[in-house]
């Protein structure tokens, strides 16, 4: 037991298709983008350090603004979250209105939340731009209130959010919540028509091509092993070598390691884990989706979950255990939790259990910026489609000195806490009371 509540669940050997993969579902089938070979140049104008949806959003600027670009990746390029997330597009902004605004006064906290809606309308526009065939579409996102004490207070913040940000937003009560979700595990849900979803891999891949196209270079299974600045620009050290450049952009989010150590002690690492299901008929696919939304819930220890873009494969994330574990166990507990909302769905076997990393703040909020010379944009909080690839393209702007680089994000107060270095040894206890919690109300809510 490590606090989660899933005893032995590890042994249902039963819940696996035979030859189980835990690969991520969205790289089947797929073929990686041709990436040109050759050595490490000696010297770039731009180095990007991490090939995910920030770091390559950000290369095709500088590439596109004339500035000889490298992006270097430890893995194979784009084998990080931005692979392995469940495709589900928000406005990204965890925080409320009134919250930022206690934090950072009135008029910032706006401008940080458009900045939000600006990430959600500014990602449909370049993935039409650039022709990347990735399935994006304005699904539209239920938000299920898991107690109807959530259902009250996702009601309160719909009336704020249309009347002081313009969003748009329907309350779907318990009662019609079949309509939209076919599952009686909640209380309604607030219905958010402007979020959207994609396939991932897809994505990650056509921003590969389109880097590549705009005369980036990108260099995967090369780690930076450390980054040394001076006056006259840095030297990105790694195992090929040593190259020389007047810019260094960051964009590792949840796997920044020690070689940024400043960046590492401001975000948090966290393991989040998907399955996907067998085929199913779709018969099943209509009554438990009927309308193809992606879904996600008020508990704290978040659910995250959508039908495949083919519609024959239900895709289930969330966080399953106080500490990182392994997909093969990950795997029947997402099972465990996915048949209380979709009991129908007990004898559905698991073909893909794979796991991600990203990078919660202590302020829940992403961060751009720059520290001792380098150039940062971390911290998406788990929802960072959207962001990371903002975040990414207004980088890159910045690094070419344009005025439309700037964000409401730019040098916010980046915090930390004492003695944190990048290890989250608080999570374990967190995760641990969050899931009781929400256990807790969740069952008292039913025998309510």
């Amino acid at each position: 037991m490590d606090g989660s509540g899933y005893k032995g669940m590890e042994d249902e050997r039963g819940l696996w298709v035979e030859g189980w993969s835990n690969r991520s579902y969205w790289l089947d089938g797929l073929t990686p983008p041709e990436i040109p070979g050759g050595d490490l140049p000696r010297e770039v104008d731009v180095v990007i350090v991490g090939s995910g949806y920030t770091g390559l959003n950000a290369a095709i600027e500088t590439a596109r603004g004339g500035r000889s670009t490298l992006v270097l990746d430890a893995e194979v390029p784009g084998w990080g979250c931005s692979s392995r997330n469940g495709g589900q597009i928000s406005t990204s902004i965890k925080p409320s209105l009134a919250k930022l605004a206690a934090r950072h006064g009135r008029d910032r906290a706006e401008a940080i939340r458009a900045e939000g809606r600006a990430a959600l309308d500014w990602i449909g526009e370049r993935i039409e731009a650039e022709g990347i065939d990735c399935d994006f579409r304005r699904s539209g996102r239920f938000h299920a209130a898991h107690t109807p004490a959530a259902y009250e207070e996702l009601a309160r913040d719909a009336d704020i959010l249309r009347r002081t940000e313009g969003i748009e937003v329907e309350m779907i009560p318990r009662a019609e919540q079949r309509r939209e979700l076919g599952s009686d595990a909640y209380h309604g849900a607030a219905l958010f028509p402007r979020h959207g979803s994609l396939h991932p891999a897809r994505y990650v891949h056509g921003l590969i091509r389109t880097a590549l196209d705009a005369g980036a270079r990108i260099m995967g299974e090369t780690p930076v092993t450390g980054i040394t600045s001076g006056p006259t620009g840095h030297e990105v050290q790694t195992p090929r070598g040593t190259v020389r450049a007047r810019d260094v952009i960051v964009a590792t989010n949840g796997y920044t390691t020690g070689v940024t150590p400043w960046q590492q002690r401001r975000v948090i690492p966290i393991g989040s884990y998907i399955i996907a299901t067998e085929p199913l008929d779709g018969g099943v696919m209509d009554r438990l989706f009927p309308t193809d939304r992606i879904a996600s819930d008020t508990c704290k220890v978040v659910y995250y979950y959508r039908p495949s873009p083919d519609r024959t494969r239900i895709l289930f994330g969330g966080r399953v255990s106080a500490g990182e574990t392994d997909t093969s166990i990950s795997g029947p507990r997402l099972h465990h939790d996915m048949c209380r909302i979709f009991p129908e769905l007990r004898q559905t076997r698991i073909s893909h259990s794979w796991m991600g990393t990203v990078a919660y703040t202590f302020d829940e909020l992403a961060h751009c910026g720059t520290h001792d010379g380098v150039h940062y944009a971390m911290g998406y909080c788990g929802s960072g489609v959207s962001m990371a690839s903002y975040l990414g393209m207004r980088m890159g702007q910045k690094v070419l000195g344009l005025k439309e680089g700037q964000t409401a994000f730019d040098d916010l107060p980046f915090p930390t806490r004492p003695f944190y270095t990048g290890r989250p040894w608080f999570l374990p206890a967190a995760v641990a009371w969050y899931r009781w919690n929400d256990a807790r109300q969740r069952d008292r809510a039913m025998a309510g």
